[in-house]
């Protein structure tokens, strides 16, 4: 869009906005027409652990929301001079999974219960048996089931039960629906018709019967639906809720809420078949398009979809760079007491660099580190305890250190990657990367390429994010042509000539973590101990 156009397209609603509830930032984007950024807004929030239970509170919802949308808004009024009353689409996305419960007042029954929890292993074992269908812990069926084992008295009072994205939705909205990418977290999705699983809502609810409550699972679960569907619009008060001036106008379409794995897949042109892309941050998760259904059913896969209902493949470890994160805030520290200003992200920088040098060694000198902050599923362990282990023999420098933990947060998924690489040969053209892990050029592409031993691309769009690739749903449910699949207008339409950086696998490094990952594994035992052992 040519920059003197802007203003006036702003003003006549030319333009999507979308709005990102990630683990530690809200975040809000402008896009015109031609997809590309025109604003963009943020708040800085994070999770608390309280009562046993990783949580958010929802005042923090509409805090971090009302914060990130003003900042977007003050930035157009600033860079276009002109005030942003009307926008052409709205989508939000959100963390997905978790345990959001509410009665028939709309009030909470429970504190919201977010995906890094683990405390549902009876649940999901029980389900993923009765299903035979995995069911992870953080889904939202297993939070509700363990609700039910637990005999929480707020069971019998459930009305509706939704995700972080289908909550905020159903409040700016007054719609109780959700996007079938979002949606096949919480229940599984028959992707012939794009709803719940009908036989398996059937086998749920017969064991509701026992318990002999007034509801049956389809009566308090969102409506589905698929990209480019219509979700409501922007009432008065969701006006209220989202813009504190209140010069925002009602009326503004929204397209279905969808889940951050889903609106990674879309930032990443990652939605047709034999594509996949790998989100880097807080937690990290895989997701592959897949050809053809899994030989069988694996604990470590689960089986959601894409925004369009193709059925996927995904890999999801709870950790990935908080411990990364905090040896690196050490190292900050470090800089302050000697007096020297070192800016953080000039730190991440020259840290992640010293993990390519040459004083880095291929299996990062036999260090060994676990960066469970928390549970982590894939590995059984139900609560985290980061560890940093060496023997005297290991080669300890500042390069094997940050290469070491590069690696470890990596670790639990190498180990589902495995699967579906090697027992269920599946199939990929291209693995993109995004997130904070491939922030600095090069390093975090370099190692991912090493532990999954194929090429990874970055695109320079990637950075965006979520926010951008909820964005881009709204788009397509407002521009797109008739009978047009989300794949041919992301195609087309929006990465037509998109600029990428395209690393291979280096045979060194392949080896190294391969290497790593046999030390990684026989160590499980030493995180084990320190679970049973480290009480907090």
């Amino acid at each position: 869009m040519n920059h003197n156009d802007t203003p006036q397209a702003i003003e006549r609603g030319k333009t999507a906005l979308g709005i990102e509830f990630g683990s530690t930032r809200i975040k809000a984007v402008l896009i015109g027409e031609d997809h590309t950024l025109l604003a963009s807004g943020s708040y800085e929030w994070e999770n608390r652990y309280e009562k046993g239970v990783w949580t958010y509170r929802l005042e923090d919802v509409w805090t971090g929301l009302q914060e990130s949308y003003r900042k977007l808004s003050r930035e157009v009024l600033e860079k276009y001079n002109t005030p942003l009353r009307t926008i052409g689409v709205i989508g939000l996305s959100g963390m997905m999974h978790g345990y959001l419960a509410f009665d028939q007042e709309g009030n909470l029954l429970a504190p919201f219960r977010t995906w890094r929890n683990t405390i549902t292993g009876p649940a999901a074992e029980q389900l993923t048996d009765l299903f035979q269908f995995n069911i992870p812990q953080r889904w939202s069926i297993a939070h509700l089931y363990q609700a039910l084992l637990n005999r929480e008295s707020h069971v019998k009072a459930i009305h509706y039960q939704t995700t972080l994205a289908g909550y905020v939705h159903w409040k700016l909205t007054g719609q109780k629906v959700m996007g079938v990418g979002e949606a096949s977290g919480m229940f599984p999705i028959d992707s012939q018709t794009n709803d719940y699983d009908k036989r398996l809502l059937e086998l749920f609810n017969k064991q509701l019967a026992v318990e002999k409550l007034s509801w049956q699972l389809q009566d308090i679960l969102p409506h589905v639906l698929v990209a480019g569907e219509s979700a409501g619009v922007l009432t008065e008060a969701g006006v209220k809720l989202l813009d504190s001036t209140g010069q925002l106008k009602a009326g503004i379409p929204l397209c279905p809420p969808e889940g951050d794995a889903g609106t990674g897949m879309v930032a990443t042109n990652s939605v047709a078949e034999r594509t996949g892309n790998v989100s880097a941050g807080t937690s990290v998760f895989a997701m592959i398009v897949l050809e053809k259904a899994l030989s069988k059913v694996y604990p470590e896969i689960d089986l959601v979809t894409t925004p369009s209902g193709k059925p996927v493949a995904m890999v999801h470890s709870n950790n990935c760079t908080s411990d990364l994160n905090a040896w690196v805030e050490l190292f900050h520290e470090f800089t302050q007491v000697l007096g020297v200003d070192v800016n953080q992200s000039r730190l991440f920088e020259v840290l992640y660099q010293q993990a390519l040098t040459g004083d880095a060694d291929a299996d990062a000198g036999g260090l060994l580190a676990y960066n469970y902050f928390s549970g982590e599923h894939i590995t059984h362990m139900e609560e985290g305890r980061p560890l940093f282990v060496r023997t005297p023999e290991s080669r300890f420098t500042l390069a094997n250190f940050m290469r070491v933990h590069l690696f470890s947060s990596l670790g639990a998924l190498k180990l589902g990657l495995d699967i579906l690489f090697e027992q269920e040969k599946v199939k990929i053209d291209q693995i993109l990367g995004h997130g904070g892990f491939f922030k600095t050029k090069e390093v975090g592409q370099k190692i991912m390429a090493a532990a999954m031993n194929v090429p990874v691309s970055v695109l320079e769009t990637a950075g965006e994010g979520c926010a951008w690739g909820i964005a881009l749903l709204a788009s397509y449910m407002l521009h797109r042509a008739k009978n047009e699949p989300l794949e041919a207008y992301l195609a087309n339409k929006v990465f037509a000539g998109e600029n990428s950086a395209t690393l291979a696998p280096e045979p060194r490094d392949v080896a190294g973590f391969t290497t790593f990952m046999e030390r990684y594994k026989k160590g499980l035992v030493i995180e084990r101990a320190a679970v049973d052992g480290l009480q907090p």
